[in-house]
């Protein structure tokens, strides 16, 4: 059986496999190792498919297989929230657990200090005996000192160090951990009834999507899936190539007639499909890159906002009112709301980390939470679809996109966008705000607040230490939404009202450098996104700038601030030249002086194609610049 485990390693990608003789030997070949460790126990019986996807996980950190069974003596069993591991412990001793543990962990360099620490106390730890000592070799050779129990104690003793670590899940294959004959040959034949190739086909496709995605699109996409991986075709051509769909299908929309129209839906809906594609293909050939998972997430949202600006464009050819008005509205609102998504992630994920505050009676915080899981839980359901489906996510944005102009028009697809829009914003804000409140997990302190809220040199050296963070960005919102209403009055009211604007827009830096420890502090970000948009819309209406350049601007602003919550999600730290953005305030600033000169047009180009410059500059730096410096300067191995 462990030669067979051995063997099964090499094939998942493996570079050398060792078999230690004990914890203390495995914690000196960890304390030497300088790339990922893969380590397992002998009685775990599974597809190689399963080592491998636990071998390429996505995932940044350490990952653990997690097993739906219920855990044997002298295994561990695990509780998990939201992807994460946050406890183990022997069988019994985790009321709460949600699976147990498989048997094999994946440790990133960064956390081989812990794994080294982790192995020295697991072994100096006294052993169960009996049914929960370590169990024979099942094939009849000699028992594997590193096996049953050795893995589960090292395990334990792991994730007490408080190491981040993700619990990757068997979907479709199988894997087991046996503790006897009979267990084996049960095993060995649920292996042989799965078609290992055709379910890593499947296994390509995302386990919980939203509805359009799920039954319009990842119905059929594994095919093309599997002809892109024949043609040789990596995920970065396919979204490249759902990028060049959503383009010409953003022209066709421009263009008008319903020919254009209901062509650009279908092209729309393909470049859709391809969007799914990208993803499963990268799934499916195991083609995951850092660069790639950035490129998708800026690819989404660039493709979404051209677009909008084809919508646009094309109501307003089309005689049915000014469309810029309503495509600005649609991209600010999806960027504010991208960001809250993204933010109440790393609270949930903060939280998930932290232990649990006794709450008599259940708090309403309590309840929702409850609540939310149980809809979660029960997959499939009227409730579910409805919760999944109601928050407005990108499939549905597409397809709603595609259908009102094709069978209507433009302005009836942006209007819809909104609408669904606002009311999707409502209920998750009202939702969320309700379940941050009663978590009081201050999350924004737990980052490079300043990166993150894009606070430029002036705020980072002069800002204010004032602990209110959230109120001030409000207010900052409320100055900006004041200086829009004065443009929109006419008049030179709006000119020389932009530098008291100014002032309560820049009221926000107050507390800049201030403590972020307030339980909805998590909104602070997406606050100063909407100031700064509503601000820079505002001044370009003042100073008379056409709206596709103030479009064209606050899209390059988004390109921005997506980069952000792209290194938010990878916890990576500040982009190159990221002084050289200027930071929301001293953007804001050079507007006002722009438009109180009166060359607000001039100014607006100016700075949106000086940020687009910095903004391929950083690109440039970060993937192809500081990775051939890395290489060039890394010791040979």
């Amino acid at each position: 059986m462990t030669t067979h485990l051995v063997e099964q390693w090499r094939r998942a990608g493996a570079d050398e496999v060792r078999v230690a003789a004990d914890l203390d030997e495995l914690a000196v070949l960890a304390g030497r190792a300088t790339g990922p460790v893969l380590l397992s126990g002998v009685d775990l019986v599974a597809h190689t498919t399963v080592l491998k996807h636990l071998a390429t996980s996505p995932v940044a950190g350490t990952a653990a297989l997690v097993l739906g069974d219920p855990p044997a003596d002298g295994h561990a069993a695990v509780r998990e929230e939201r992807g994460q591991v946050v406890s183990a412990a022997p069988a019994g001793g985790l009321p709460e657990a949600t699976g147990s543990f498989g048997g094999a962990l994946r440790v990133v360099p960064a956390d081989l200090p812990a794994l080294v620490a982790a192995a020295r106390t697991a072994a100096a730890a006294p052993a169960p005996t009996a049914a929960g000592g370590t169990p024979a070799d099942l094939t009849g050779g000699p028992a594997d000192p590193i096996g049953g129990s050795a893995v589960d104690r090292l395990f334990a003793a792991f994730t007490a160090t408080g190491t981040l670590t993700f619990a990757h899940r068997v979907r479709l294959l199988v894997a087991h951990r046996v503790v006897d004959p009979a267990g084996l040959a049960a095993a060995r034949a649920e292996l042989a009834g799965v078609d290992e190739d055709a379910t890593e086909l499947r296994l390509s496709v995302k386990e919980r999507d939203d509805f359009f995605t799920t039954y319009f699109v990842s119905s059929w996409s594994p095919y093309v899936t599997k002809v892109c991986a024949r043609l040789g075709l990596t995920p970065t051509g396919v979204t490249m190539i759902s990028v060049l769909f959503a383009v010409v299908a953003a022209v066709l929309f421009g263009v008008g007639g319903r020919p254009a129209l209901v062509t650009g839906g279908v092209l729309l809906y393909l470049g859709f499909m391809l969007d799914c594609v990208d993803g499963q293909l990268a799934r499916y050939t195991r083609d995951f890159s850092p660069w790639g998972g950035w490129l998708d997430t800026m690819a989404d949202r660039a493709k979404e906002y051209v677009v909008y600006a084809g919508l646009g464009f094309g109501m307003t050819h089309a005689g049915l009112g000014d469309g810029w008005v309503l495509a600005l509205a649609a991209m600010t609102l999806q960027t504010v709301r991208h960001h809250t998504d993204a933010w109440y992630g790393v609270l949930h994920d903060e939280a998930a980390r932290r232990p649990k505050a006794a709450s008599p009676g259940g708090g309403i915080g309590d309840r929702l939470n409850a609540a939310s899981n149980r809809v979660q839980a029960d997959t499939g359901s009227v409730s579910y679809w409805l919760k999944r489906t109601v928050v407005f996510p990108i499939g549905e944005r597409w397809a709603l996109i595609a259908l009102a102009a094709a069978l209507f028009d433009t302005r009836v697809a942006l209007i819809a966008v909104l609408v669904w829009g606002v009311l999707a914003f409502a209920y998750t804000g009202a939702l969320r705000t309700l379940r941050a409140r009663f978590m009081r997990v201050p999350v924004l302190g737990t980052v490079d607040a300043g990166l993150h809220r894009d606070d430029g040199p002036l705020l980072r050296r002069f800002g204010g230490r004032i602990p209110a963070q959230l109120p001030l960005a409000v207010l900052a919102v409320l100055g900006a939404v004041g200086l829009l209403g004065a443009a929109l009055v006419g008049g030179d009211t709006a000119r020389w009202a932009a530098p008291a604007a100014l002032l309560v827009l820049l009221a926000a830096g107050l507390g800049a450098r201030g403590r972020a420890e307030g339980a909805l502090d998590w909104l602070v970000p997406a606050a100063l996104r909407a100031a700064e948009y509503v601000f820079a819309i505002a001044v370009g209406v003042a100073g008379d700038v056409p709206l596709p350049l103030v479009f064209g601007y606050v899209f390059v602003l988004t390109l921005l601030h997506y980069d952000l919550v792209a290194r938010l999600e990878k916890r990576q730290p500040a982009p190159p030249l990221h002084d050289l953005t200027l930071g929301w305030e001293g953007r804001s600033i050079l507007l006002v002086v722009a438009l109180i000169a009166g060359f607000a047009w001039v100014g607006t180009a100016t700075l949106g194609t000086y940020l687009f410059v910095v903004f391929v500059m950083t690109v440039v730096a970060t993937w192809v610049t500081v990775p051939a410096r890395a290489a060039r300067t890394a010791p040979a191995r």
